[in-house]
This record gives C-alpha cells, structure tokens and sequence, in this order.
C-alpha cells in the first residue's frame, strides 16, 4: 500500500485521542527524531517516524514492522514486564483508522508497560543530585548486559574508522550551522587517536570486546524501577552501530554524566565497572576511552543537528544547535591529552584514605578522571571472596601484603600505560613501600604524587570503632598494632586529617593543582 502524505498525522491524531484507548485520560507524547510515544494511562505506544537519516532507513512499513520487532527481542531480556508486544493500526472500510485489527494495517505499534517519566534517570539528574548508590548500580546493570551479550568477530579499528568518517561527514555537512573549526578538529584529532589505538582496537576485538550491546545507553534510556536501574530502548534499527566495543558502550553513559556536570558519578560508574571486570579486558581498554567519549558526544551533535531540522520555531531551532554546538566542544576537550598521574594516598587505617581517594579522583587526568585501586579490596579479590566479606588474620600476613602491594604496583603501572590516571589508596606505613610505589610510577613514565594523611591516635581509633559496611578489615587493635610501627622519614605531602574530610580534600586539591601547574610534563 503506498503511504499518503498526510497519513502519519492521522496516526498522530488516532494515538493522541484519549477516546483510542479503554481508559479515561490525557495522553501525553513524547517525541525524538526518530519515534513518537503516547502515554496513555498505565500503557504506552511507540510509533517509527517515517524518516531516513544515513543512519536509518523508516520510508516504509516493512522496516518499520523489522525495528519494532527488533527493539522488543532486543529489550524484553533487560526489561522484563516493560515490553509488551506489537499491535497494529489498521484502516478500516470506511477508511478510519484503528487499533482493533480491523482492515489492512497501515503501522505497526510497540506496545509497551507505563513507567513514571520522573524515575528516567534523565529526569532524576536534572532535579538534582543522584542517589549515591546509583553509581555502582549502574555499573553492574552495564556489567551484566555486556556478559550477557553476544560476541561479534571483525575487526574492531575498522568499525570505529567508519563511524568516525560518517561522523565527521555528518558533522561537516552542517556548513555553518556548527563551528567549522570544531567539527575539523574532532576529525582530525579522532584519527589521529584511531591511528595510535588500532591495535588495540583490533586486539580487543579479537578477545571479544565487540558485542551486540545496548548501543544507546544515556540517562534517557535508563529508569529507576524498585530502586534498581534498567535499561530499555536500546538501538534496533542498525545492528552496525550497535554492535561495538563494550567500553564504547558504557562511554554512551559516563559522556552523558560528564556533560550533565556529574563528573563524580561518571568517575565513580567507571571505576565500579572496571572493579567487576566484566571481561577481564577493562584496564588495558582504558586507551581508547577518550575516542569513545569522544564519539559519544559527536553522536549526540549529530541528533541535535537532526532535531534542529525538523523543528521549525526559530527559538527551539537556535536551542537545539546550541546544544549541537556544545557537544561538538566536549568531544574536542575528550581528544586533548593529559598528563598521566599516580595519586598514592598514605596513611593509618581511619585517617580517610578512601574518601579523600574517590574525592580527587574525578579531577584528575583525562575523562572522567582517575582509576581508583584500593589495598582493601586488592586483598579480597586475591583471596577470592567479595568486598563485603571479612577477611580473617591469615590474610594479613607480611607475606600476603606484599602481593596486594605488588599487585597495586602491577596495575596502576597497567593504567599509566593506557594514559589514564590512577590513584592508589593504601596504609604504605612502610618506607618501601611508598618508594617501589614511587620508582614503578617514574619508570612508567607518569607523574608521581604521595599524600600521608596524620590524625591522632584516639580519632583513628574512634572512626574505625564508628564505621559500618566499609570494605576496610581495620579494626581498633589493628590501629593500635600500626601505631607502633616506624613509619620512617615521610616525603609525601602531609595534610593534617583531623580536620574535616571537606578541608583535607580542598588541601590535596590545591596542592595537586600546583603540582600539575609546574610540571606540564613529568619525566
């Protein structure tokens, strides 16, 4: 059946109609470049656009009636309960349309469960800050569905070449829409990042780094439902793009994060993320991290652009290239290098390692700043249990501490190589200690910084006494054990921790600033 121009608007009429429908009430639509969605009591209806962009063919019901079933196959693992199943519109004798089956189908539905738009993760970021343990729920959502997705052969530098070329095709296109000098430097700088990275990109590939994943997992497409984060609408309609490295994937997320001004959380997605491992691959894939975001943020330059064209109003029009605009500039920033730094975070069991660890994290090094490698959980994953597990005396010999050591050694250096920072977060009572951390750093060819946090017998004792569900094994006499120990002359920055956890932060801070400000390059 040939399609008739004014026949999408009829189906926008039918869905929009509270009286389609067996229950009382407004139906609210949502609309992206490439779908409608109508919100109708405890239901929804999702409808393709009959557009094609380079990325997207809808211009007829056959691929229309493909993706919708697609996106269902795709989903319902994920999001059990969400995804209904397809209906149909149909018209009818009389030529009205309708969603009773009645007459030849002219559309297909994606019949969908009702969720609450305020728990869309999107929503909740821009009514304020998120749920703190939202971060590490959503790394171990990411985590699942990357093992759970299926592994794809080829060859992973040649996908990302494409997509780099079509990007930057895209982005060029738009004349003078977008910053000219913007778009050429994304593509100049992306190849450049492509060129260096694509053994590792075809290397990954070939351990299988490159699955069918999501492939379009912002904060729009996740949704808090029983506190737990789930994923839904993931891409249907371009099995290209959406089969690609796992960590260009999860780059979808942290990018969206980062741009929001959520860096901490980005920072703290990615360092959950890479603690579970989900292929074993995370730390030596940390490389190509910065054409990833890059990449992310292009992509979302590109829905703006596309958005903007198919609005008419002058203001929404200017808003929405705006937006490409800044995108295009965070995509730049993603490809400018960084110095790799290692943080070493010093101190007795309560001084306020950790928290001081994952406070500067986020500002240090390339997006979304540092990795976060901490003695106590080292020293679970080498005895095999989990970080909530309390380790025994047996695993606290000399011996074991100096595998956990040698192992915060053996992956920071890991990190560095990859032109992330780290910050390793450790008692290093032992002088030793602190200088193989130092020297392996140094031969790594990153930047070294030590911190020794100092705090008073009693407030040690008495914060280790008050703490609940930490990691840490440290108990009082464990605290009282290390304060007999000789530390040794200490070269690294002191910072006074029996002051607030907010002061010795802002303290650290300003001396790395410094630091960073008088060695542009670290040798």
């Amino acid at each position: 059946m040939t399609m008739q121009p004014s026949e999408e608007m009829e189906i926008v009429a039918l869905l929009s109609a509270p009286a389609t429908y067996a229950c009382d009430g407004r139906v609210d639509v949502i609309e992206t470049h490439c779908a409608r969605i109508f919100l109708a009591c405890d239901e929804a209806f999702k409808v393709k656009k009959r557009v094609k962009f380079p990325f997207v063919d809808f211009t007829t019901l056959e691929t229309r009636f493909a993706a919708c079933q697609r996106e269902i196959e795709i989903n319902q693992p994920h999001a059990p309960g969400l995804y209904l199943g397809l209906r149909r519109i149909s018209r009818s004798d009389d030529g009205r349309l309708n969603l009773q089956n009645i007459g030849e189908t002219v559309e297909w539905v994606v019949h969908m469960r009702r969720f609450d738009q305020s728990a869309v993760l999107a929503y909740v970021a821009d009514r304020g800050p998120l749920p703190s343990s939202l971060p590490h729920k959503l790394a171990s959502m990411v985590a699942h569905y990357h093992r759970s997705s299926p592994v794809s052969l080829g060859s992973g530098a040649e996908r990302m070449h494409r997509l780099v070329e079509q990007l930057t095709a895209e982005l060029s296109a738009s004349g003078s829409l977008l910053s000219e000098n913007d778009v050429s430097t994304f593509g100049s700088l992306a190849r450049d990042h492509l060129l260096r990275h694509a053994r590792l990109l075809d290397a990954r590939a070939a351990s299988g780094a490159v699955r069918r994943c999501h492939g379009d997992l912002h904060l729009g497409n996740i949704v808090t439902i029983g506190a737990e984060p789930v994923p839904f609408d993931a891409l249907e309609f371009n099995e290209e793009l959406a089969t690609t490295d796992v960590l260009y994937d999860l780059a979808f997320l942290l990018m969206d994060l980062d741009h929001r001004g959520l860096r901490g959380e980005a920072n703290a997605v990615l360092n959950a993320y890479v603690a579970e491992a989900p292929l074993g691959s995370e730390i030596a894939g940390l490389g190509c991290l910065p054409l990833f975001l890059a990449c992310r943020a292009a992509v979302r330059a590109v829905v703006f652009l596309e958005r903007s064209r198919q609005r008419h109003e002058e203001s929404v029009r200017s808003n929405l290239l705006g937006q490409a605009g800044a995108y295009i500039e965070l995509s730049v920033r993603y490809l400018q290098p960084a110095p790799a730094l290692n943080v070493a975070i010093g101190g007795l069991s309560g001084s306020g390692k950790s928290t001081v660890a994952r406070a500067l994290a986020p500002s240090i090094g390339l997006a979304p700043g540092a990795i976060h490698l901490r003695s106590d959980i080292e020293r679970k994953r080498l005895a095999g249990y989990a970080e909530e597990h309390r380790l025994s005396s047996d695993y606290y010999t000399a011996e074991m501490s100096q595998i956990v050591y040698d192992k915060l050694i053996e992956k920071s250096v890991a990190i560095l190589a990859s032109g992330h920072s780290v910050v390793t977060d450790a008692v290093y009572a032992r002088p030793d200690e602190r200088t193989a951390i130092a020297d392996a750093t140094k031969h790594a060819g990153g930047c070294f910084i030590g911190f020794w946090l100092d705090a008073p017998a009693e407030q040690l004792i008495a914060r280790v006494d008050a703490r609940t569900g930490d990691v840490s094994d440290a108990t009082a006499s464990v605290v009282r054990f290390q304060l007999e120990l000789d530390v040794g002359a200490i070269s690294w920055h002191r910072l006074d921790a029996s002051q607030s956890s907010e002061r010795v932060i802002e303290a650290a801070l300003a001396i790395l600033e410094n630091f960073m400000a008088r060695f542009e390059r670290c040798s």
